[in-house]
């Protein structure tokens, strides 16, 4: 059984950072991918990056590449997700997930278990 809690969220202006960090309530990690998503208002969810929880491996869709970096600390269980150059395009709901899976990279939303509750980013122009 795996728990993920999203924290971090919040209202920004255009050009600004955030970080969000996604904290890991489970027996054994090592073994997953951990993935963030997000959903704006009448969109579908969207990947925005994935890390191998073991390797570091990281993986990222190209609309964030450059100026989201995904990172994991094993010590303390967390996820993070360190947001720069924000863009009003940015605004959506963002999810943590974990999925038990081989298969690399894994930008497919399907292929993820377990799901955090997730929180709300805004960026004003």
């Amino acid at each position: 059984q795996v728990q993920l809690a999203e924290t971090g969220g919040g209202l920004v202006q255009a050009g600004g950072s955030l970080r969000l960090t996604c904290l890991v309530s489970a027996r054994t990690f090592n073994k997953y991918t951990m993935g963030w998503f997000r959903q704006a208002p009448g969109k579908e969810r969207e990947f925005v990056t994935a890390i191998r929880w073991f390797s570091g491996s990281t993986y990222y869709a190209d609309s964030v590449k450059g100026r989201f970096t995904i990172s994991r600390d094993k010590a303390q269980n967390t996820g993070s997700l360190q947001m720069n150059n924000l863009k009003p395009e940015d605004t959506a709901v963002y999810y943590c997930a974990a999925a038990e899976s081989s298969t690399w990279p894994l930008p497919g939303a399907h292929d993820y278990n377990y799901w955090g509750q997730g929180t709300q980013v805004t960026v004003s122009s």
